[in-house]
């Protein structure tokens, strides 16, 4: 079948803006400590110390992402669960992508070191836990496990183009999330790993729909912006034979879908990344991710710190 000479136009889609709201912040962080505190009623001083170790991680994210000029970023705190920090580029850059998520993990957990040696020094029990629950976290946060920044620095480190890695390494930390729960009685670890499962669906629909735009030599790699009118057409199409509620929508709606089928081609598109990081940063960082997860453990086991006056007065 010979292809048309002309494609139309592809429509335009709106870019959505969502500008920094720290009153919606602080109202997430007010009903983080609400809900917990109707559980842990007694716990107050664990809940504000959880706080600040959170907002502390989460803000290293922020401001590397506000350096680096994302678009869309915001902080939230979910009860129960943690927080994030949200935000996008259209273009990226891999050294950038791996300081932004470095920023989390590895400022909190040297300052969680810091606060377990003065609370050695100063013998103080409430920086004891202070330190205890910056080190746990951050410590936790390095296990290479999606969604944790451990697992996007490790998908950094692979190739996080490659949608069938992205999809076993999805359903591996999706089924370890799950088994963790179970072992450790956590019921909230159980139901975040099933609706990891939500995210896996997502990453093997678009698997197979790359693998026909391979099959088709249609790029796929782009900003919708950049997108030729001919490859908008052609994902188009696959999006709708791949995706049987959109195809069976279409052929019911009577109104115009452009931007709804615009927004199902924009979710298949990959941003363009620039591959800036040498092999020899690589190997430092792992070297320096290795280290950082033993270094807590080995100060706690060594005769450099002392903290027989805490456990005494437990």
């Amino acid at each position: 079948m010979e292809e048309p000479d002309f494609y139309p136009e592809k429509p335009f889609l709106e870019k959505v803006k969502v500008e920094s709201n720290w009153g919606l912040t602080a109202f997430s962080i007010a009903l983080f400590v609400g809900v917990f505190l109707l559980i842990f009623s007694d716990q107050l001083r664990f809940v504000l110390f959880l706080i600040l170790v959170l907002f502390i991680h989460e803000m290293g994210h922020l401001l590397i992402m506000k350096l680096f000029k994302y678009e869309n970023v915001r902080m939230l705190f979910i009860p129960m669960m943690g927080a994030f920090v949200q935000g996008n580029k259209d273009k990226y850059s891999q050294k950038e992508s791996f300081l932004v998520v470095s920023a989390g993990p590895f400022p909190g957990l040297y300052l969680g070191i810091i606060c377990l040696i003065l609370s050695s020094i100063y013998k103080l029990d409430w920086l004891v836990e202070l330190s205890f629950l910056f080190l746990f976290l951050n410590v936790i946060n390095l296990v290479p496990i999606d969604p944790l920044d451990g697992g996007q620095l490790f998908k950094l480190l692979v190739n996080r183009k490659r949608d069938l890695f992205l999809l076993i390494f999805a359903l591996i930390s999706s089924l370890t999330l799950i088994g963790i729960g179970l072992f450790i009685n956590s019921w909230l670890m159980v139901i975040f790993g099933f609706i990891m499962s939500i995210k896996i669906r997502g990453i093997q629909r678009n698997h197979i729909i790359r693998k026909r735009l391979n099959d088709l030599n249609v790029n796929y790699v782009s900003t919708y912006e950049e997108l030729p009118n001919k490859s908008y057409s052609l994902i188009r199409n696959v999006v709708i034979e791949e995706t049987p509620s959109l195809k069976k929508y279409l052929q019911i709606s009577e109104d115009s879908n452009d931007e709804l089928i615009a927004s199902h081609v924009n979710s298949v598109l990959i941003a363009p990344v620039k591959y800036d990081v040498s092999i020899f940063f690589k190997v430092i960082l792992i070297l320096f991710w290795v280290v950082s997860i033993i270094l807590p453990f080995a100060l706690l086991v060594s005769d450099f710190l002392n903290f027989d006056w805490y456990f005494e007065n437990l």
